[in-house]
């Protein structure tokens, strides 16, 4: 059974912000797969289905995002997955344009305390990840205010594209193809428009 979390944090008031990005890929995945993520348990919503023959669990943990790894923790403690193996963590990253993403098999947190939180509660660094660019803050700005902001209509644009490839991208990895889905999207660069 394959794990996927997608970061971000819970409310209406947050809904398709920056930080939010790896709750509207899962939304993407739910949509296509007919899973619904309505259970409730483990500090997160989540549902349960398939994908191109795997079993896998869609969550969105609900702890605030500095705290997902509590939540991550208990869905691979309960369901007993291997998070080196069968875990796969989708989250934004203000580093990329919007737009782009990158898939990694395993790396430090780099700055994303949600993954710092999720790599100090799972004791590895070690698992795969998808992150969906947001753009850099402008100068001057809090970088809380610049995550929990919303995009221009241009960089929404570019993001949307930028989820139906990350669902493109897990469809890969849950194959074990995450050598080519890497290999596909993390060489495609778009310029932020802003």
């Amino acid at each position: 059974m394959f794990l996927i979390v997608g970061l971000g944090n819970p409310g209406r008031q947050y809904e398709h912000t920056r930080h939010n990005a790896g709750f509207d890929v899962m939304d993407a995945l739910a949509e296509k797969y007919n899973i619904s993520i309505s259970e409730s348990g483990h500090k997160a919503l989540f549902g349960k289905g398939m994908i191109g023959g795997q079993k896998v669990i869609l969550a969105k943990p609900q702890t605030f995002m500095n705290l997902s790894g509590e939540s991550v923790a208990e869905l691979l403690h309960y369901y007993k997955i291997d998070p080196e193996e069968e875990l796969l963590v989708i989250f934004d990253d203000i580093s990329l344009a919007p737009g782009n993403i990158r898939i990694r098999k395993k790396g430090s947190a780099g700055g994303h305390n949600g993954i710092k939180n999720i790599i100090a509660m799972t004791g590895t660094e070690n698992f795969k990840r998808i992150k969906v660019g947001v753009g850099e803050k402008p100068a001057g700005w809090d970088l809380a205010d610049h995550v929990l902001g919303r995009m221009s209509e241009e960089d929404r644009a570019a993001f949307e594209e930028a989820v139906k490839e990350s669902v493109k991208a897990a469809e890969m990895i849950l194959e074990d193809e995450i050598d080519q889905a890497m290999n596909d999207f993390n060489r495609k660069k778009r310029e932020s428009q802003s």
